[in-house]
């Protein structure tokens, strides 16, 4: 398979949870909600995550194309089940209106990607370093999740 269509491929499956994250808008519910003052503005999520998946995009290639095939199978077993996690925060917390087990769910995402970036980093540097800036923003987002949380309990 030539490289062009696995990087395609892998950006792809990467851009899904913002796919499927995207057929739960936060809506007037949301805008209900008391929300500490240094929530940044809705405008800033979608450039921000559109970034992101782009590079977790590469970081997968990156893994999966500079690493021996039999390294792989938990790296990309992790890697899997942090999309998987990634794709249902915005159902859980904006389908659902479930602020508490959105908690439970992104600090779950969290450990995920922390574990990602080290099987990752195992197979090349470069897709472990791919994934810092998920990781950080991950943590401002469960960090605001919990604070949301906290407002609205």
């Amino acid at each position: 398979m030539p490289n062009s269509l696995k990087l395609a491929i892998f950006l792809f499956i990467c851009f899904l949870p913002g796919i499927i994250g995207s057929q739960f808008s936060p809506g007037q519910w949301y805008t209900a909600l008391s929300k500490p003052s240094w929530t940044p503005p809705g405008w800033i999520f979608a450039p921000v995550w559109t970034i992101l998946y782009f590079m977790i995009g590469i970081s997968g290639y990156w893994a999966w194309n500079n690493s021996d095939s039999r390294n792989r199978k938990a790296a990309f077993c992790v890697f899997a089940l942090q999309l998987a996690l990634n794709a249902t925060w915005s159902w859980v917390f904006f389908g659902l209106h479930n602020i508490s087990v959105s908690v439970i769910n992104i600090l779950a995402l969290w450990v995920l990607i922390l574990m990602n970036m080290v099987f990752f980093y195992r197979l090349s540097a470069v897709a472990g370093y791919l994934l810092i800036p998920y990781l950080v923003w991950v943590g401002y987002a469960a960090i605001l999740n919990w604070s949301i949380w906290r407002l609205n309990a």
